[in-house]
C-alpha cells in the first residue's frame, strides 16, 4: 500500500509521519532551515502486517503544490492531516479536491496538535472536517485525534492504517509496463537511479524499456521493490531502478518523463478528457484557457478547448481537448489535475478518455458519440459504440496503447470485422462495412447516370465522388473487396459497374457516323484529329474529345496524341505482325515499314504502340509478339 499526504503547511504532516514509523524522511539542508516540507518525502516501514507499507510525504506550501501533485499521482490511500488549532485551511481544501480529481478513494484523517488545545476545540475541529468531507467520496473517512510528539493517538492510527492495507485493492499488473518518474539521481558505482510508482505491468532485471518522450532506449541494471533489492516489481509498488544505455546521463532524465514498455512508446500533444470543474470557482471556464496540466508526475503547459460549448460553469463537467506545448504520456483512465496559467489555483480535472485526440472534427456528433463510450471503465464497454461511430475504422495498434491492452487479451464483439489495409489491419462493425460497400456502388452509378458517355472514373475520381470522408488506403482496401468480388469491374484504370455501357449522346453519335468512313478510308494512315475536324467543319477540341470517348470504350485505339486507329485496323496491323514474325522469326522495323506501305516514322509509332499495349516485347532492335497478350489470343479474345 502507498500512503500519501496532504494537508496545509505547518499541520504537521512530517511530524506525523516520523512518529508513525520512527523513521525521518527525505529532509534536505534547506527544508532543515525553513522548517517545512519543499520536496516529496518518501519512508518505509512495517506497521505490524509484516509488509512494508510506503508513505510519500507531500509539500504543504501553496507554492510547492506542483510537488505534492507529482507525488499524489500513484498513492492508494489518502492521510489527511488538519491541525486541531488551525483547522481546515486553504492548502487542506485544495489538496482534497486534488486528491478526488485524482481518482483517489479511500482516506484517513489524523487530527493533529490535540495537544495543543483544549477538548471543545478538538470537538469543533472535527466538526469542520467532518462538514468538509461530507459532500465527496471520502464522507466515511474515519478521524483520529493525534499528538506526534507526546505519541496519543499514534498507536490507534497505525492500526487503522495497517487495517487498510488489507482492504486497498490491488492493481492489475495486466498490460505493458508503464512508470511516471518521480526522482531522477545518480548513485557511486551504480549510475543512474529513477524512482516512482509502476501504474501496469511487470518489470525485471534485464528489461528493455524505453524513456518517454525522448525514446532513449534503456536496460534495467537492477531494482528496487518495498524498498528491498529485488528481481522483479509489479504494478502498484513504489519501485526504485538502476538504469543503463548508451551514453545515458543524468541529463536525459527529468521529473515528468515515463519509463515505458517499447510497445507504449507514443508521445502525444492533444488528449481528450471527461473534464470537471471544481464547484468553487468563482467564474467560467473559457474555451481555448491557458493552464498548467499536472499528468502523474508532469506538469506541462497547454490550452484547453471545450467541446460542449464555449464556457463551463463551476461544478459541471464537459468534453474537453487539451493542446500541450510540450509531449505526454497517457492511456484511458488516466487521471490529471488542472491549475490557473499562473499555477496558483487548481482549477479542476478529469480522466484522460483519448491520448491520440483528433485534429479535426472533434465537435462533431459522431465524435461526442465516441467520447460518451469512452466514459466507460475499459476496452470491451467501449468497443461496441467506438465501431458503430469510426468512419475509418479502427487501428489495433492505436487502441491497444490507449488502454494499453495487449490485443491478445481482447474480447471482441460477434460482428466485428477485421480488413486489411495499406497502414495494416483496421477493424470495422460488419454493417457499416456493407454500408460503405454499398455507397460505393451507389456512388458509381450516379457517376453512370449523371455521365454516361464516359466508362467511368478512375480510383482517385471515385473516392472524391463516392465516399470523400475515407482516408485513401480504406477505400482501397473497399475497393479491391469491391473488384474481387465483382460488384465493381475494371476496363484499364476505369471503374464500372458490370451492366454498365458507354452511351453517346444524339450528337456524339451522328457526329461518329460522319467521321468513321474517313477513319476507314485511311487504313494503315488514318487523318489527325485537326485532319478530320477541317474537313467536316467541327471544333477541334470537340473533334478531340469525341475521338477520346470512342477510344475509351474500345472503338478507337489512341496511337499518339491525336492520332486514333480504328480498332479494327489495329487488328489489321497485329495479323500483318504475326505474318513477318512466322516469315522472319521476329519483327525489324524496316521489314515492318516495307509491310505497312507506311512511312518510317508512322511505322515505329505503331510498333512502339503494340509495345505499350503488351503485343509485342522489344529486344534490341527487333521485336517479338508476347503469346499471352490480347491481340494474340485472336481477332475477338
Amino acid at each position: 500500500m502507498i500512503v500519501g499526504t496532504a494537508g496545509h503547511i505547518d499541520h504537521g504532516k512530517t511530524a506525523l509521519l516520523q512518529a508513525l514509523t520512527g523513521l525521518e524522511g527525505d529532509r534536505r539542508p534547506a527544508e532543515r532551515e525553513r522548517g517545512i516540507t519543499i520536496d516529496l518525502g518518501y519512508l518505509h516501514a512495517d506497521l505490524g502486517d509484516g509488509q512494508p507499507t510506503a508513505f510519500i510525504d507531500v509539500p504543504g506550501h501553496e507554492r510547492f503544490v506542483h510537488n505534492m501533485l507529482a507525488g499524489a499521482c500513484g498513492i492508494d490511500l489518502l492521510l489527511l492531516v488538519v491541525a486541531a488549532d488551525d483547522g481546515v485551511m486553504p492548502q487542506t481544501r485544495e489538496h482534497l479536491a486534488i486528491a478526488e480529481l485524482l481518482g483517489i478513494r479511500r482516506a484517513l484523517v489524523a487530527l493533529t496538535k490535540i495537544d495543543r488545545v483544549a477538548p471543545k476545540r478538538i470537538e469543533q475541529a472535527r466538526a469542520e472536517v467532518s462538514a468538509l468531507l461530507a459532500p465527496g467520496p471520502f464522507a466515511d473517512a474515519a478521524i483520529f485525534p493525534v499528538a506526534s510528539p507526546g505519541g496519543e493517538g499514534i498507536e490507534t492510527l497505525r492500526q487503522a492504517l495497517s487495517g487498510e492495507s488489507a482492504r486497498v485493492a490491488a492493481r492489475s499488473a495486466e498490460g505493458h509496463f508503464r512508470l511516471p518518474i518521480d526522482r531522477a539521481f545518480s548513485v557511486a558505482g551504480a549510475g543512474v537511479v529513477v524512482t516512482g510508482t509502476a501504474f501496469a505491468g511487470r518489470v525485471a532485471v534485464g528489461d528493455e524499456l524505453v524513456l518517454s518522450p525522448s525514446g532513449r532506449k534503456v536496460r534495467v541494471r537492477g531494482l528496487h521493490a518495498r524498498n528491498q533489492q529485488a528481481e522483479r516489481a509489479e504494478a502498484g509498488q513504489r519501485v526504485a531502478l538502476n538504469l543503463t544505455g548508451e551514453r545515458l546521463a543524468l541529463e536525459h532524465l527529468h521529473r515528468g518523463d515515463w519509463l515505458l514498455a517499447p510497445a507504449l512508446l507514443a508521445p502525444t500533444t492533444r488528449l481528450d478528457i471527461d473534464l470537471n470543474l471544481l464547484p468553487g470557482e468563482a467564474h467560467e471556464l473559457a474555451h481555448w484557457t491557458p493552464v498548467h496540466v499536472h499528468l502523474a508526475a508532469q506538469d506541462v503547459t497547454g490550452r484547453v478547448a471545450l467541446l460542449e460549448g464555449n464556457s463551463l460553469a463551476p461544478g459541471r463537467r464537459s468534453f474537453a481537448q487539451l493542446l500541450l506545448n510540450a509531449p505526454s504520456h497517457a492511456v484511458h483512465g488516466d487521471h490529471l489535475v488542472l491549475r490557473d496559467q499562473s499555477a496558483q489555483r487548481t482549477l479542476g480535472g478529469g480522466r484522460v478518455l483519448d491520448p491520440f485526440a483528433p485534429v479535426r472534427n472533434r465537435r462533431i456528433p459522431e465524435r461526442l458519440a465516441q467520447l460518451e463510450a469512452l466514459r466507460g471503465e475499459g476496452l470491451e464497454a467501449a468497443l461496441e459504440a467506438l465501431l458503430t461511430t469510426a468512419a475509418n475504422g479502427l487501428d489495433p495498434q492505436l487502441l491497444e496503447r490507449q488502454f494499453n491492452r495487449p490485443r491478445s487479451g481482447w474480447a471482441l464483439p460477434d460482428d466485428a470485422l477485421e480488413i486489411s489495409s495499406r497502414l495494416g489491419p483496421r477493424l470495422f462493425a460488419r454493417d457499416r462495412w456493407q454500408a460503405l460497400e454499398e455507397k460505393l456502388r451507389q456512388g458509381l452509378a450516379r457517376f453512370h447516370a449523371e455521365l454516361p458517355d464516359e466508362l467511368g472514373p478512375d480510383r482517385d475520381r471515385l473516392r472524391r465522388y463516392a465516399l470523400p470522408e475515407l482516408d485513401r488506403p480504406i477505400f482501397i482496401a473497399l475497393l479491391e473487396q469491391a473488384l474481387a468480388s465483382g460488384s465493381v469491374q475494371s476496363s484499364g484504370p476505369w471503374l464500372h459497374l458490370h451492366d454498365h455501357r458507354v452511351q453517346l449522346s444524339t450528337e456524339d453519335e451522328a457526329l461518329r457516323e460522319r467521321i468513321w468512313p474517313l477513319l476507314e478510308a485511311g487504313a494503315f494512315d488514318p487523318p489527325w484529329v485537326r485532319e478530320l475536324a477541317k474537313e467536316l467543319k467541327v471544333e477541334e477540341g470537340a473533334m478531340r474529345l469525341l475521338e477520346r470517348k470512342l477510344a475509351r470504350i474500345g472503338l478507337l485505339q489512341q496511337v499518339v496524341k491525336d492520332l486514333f486507329y480504328p480498332d479494327a485496323t489495329i487488328r489489321q496491323l497485329a495479323l500483318l505482325a504475326r505474318q513477318l514474325q512466322d516469315e522472319c522469326g521476329s519483327i525489324k522495323a524496316a521489314a515492318w515499314r516495307d509491310r505497312t506501305g507506311i512511312g518510317r516514322k508512322r511505322s515505329i509509332q505503331l510498333l512502339e504502340h503494340f509495345d505499350r499495349i503488351g503485343f509485342t516485347r522489344r529486344i534490341g532492335d527487333e521485336r517479338k509478339i508476347r503469346e499471352d497478350s490480347a491481340l494474340a489470343q485472336g481477332p475477338d479474345p
